[in-house]
């Protein structure tokens, strides 16, 4: 294995469980543990890891989250970046993708109740210079968030009909 499947396997592993510890990445792989350390030290270094995160499910998770579609002019010069770097520093908003489509930023925004929320639409996201609208859509439910699903499927048995 080389150094970049090795990594690769170490993220993938990482990705599932950030608490696994070093010594099952190691097994599973069949690495030394202080391999499997430096290398995850190194990819902290360089910016491949850039943190880690935990899962909140349905129930435990107290804030309102939506998925907001902005569509913007493009800035001249810095075309989509500068606007999308002025929209990322607000606190609310906690991921920001450039998309195609209808939309231009895709943004998941959180706050402690719906009108919080559309109160940072309305007050702070639609107002930036370059925002030319927005579509909001509230999250009501999680069944998959990081690859981990909430909500296991339940055993369907079929009613027997008889005649």
């Amino acid at each position: 294995m080389n150094l970049q499947e090795r990594n690769e396997a170490i993220l993938a592993l990482l990705k599932r469980d950030a608490r696994i510890p070093v010594q099952e990445i190691a097994d599973r792989l069949m690495l030394q543990p202080q391999e499997v350390s430096q290398a995850i030290e190194e990819m902290e270094r360089q910016g491949t890891i850039l943190g880690y995160t935990t899962l909140l499910g349905n129930e435990e998770e107290r804030q309102t989250r939506a998925i907001i579609e902005v569509q913007i002019q493009p800035e001249r010069d810095s075309g989509f970046d500068a606007i999308a770097q002025r929209i990322c520093k607000f606190e609310e908003v906690v991921s920001a993708y450039l998309v195609s489509g209808r939309y231009d930023l895709h943004l998941e925004v959180v706050g402690n109740s719906l009108q919080e929320v559309a109160h940072f639409v309305a007050s702070k996201l639609s107002t930036q210079p370059g925002v030319k609208s927005c579509a909001t859509l509230f999250l009501l439910k999680k069944y998959k968030e990081a690859g981990i699903e909430f909500q296991k499927e339940e055993g369907y048995e079929r009613l027997q009909v008889s005649m």
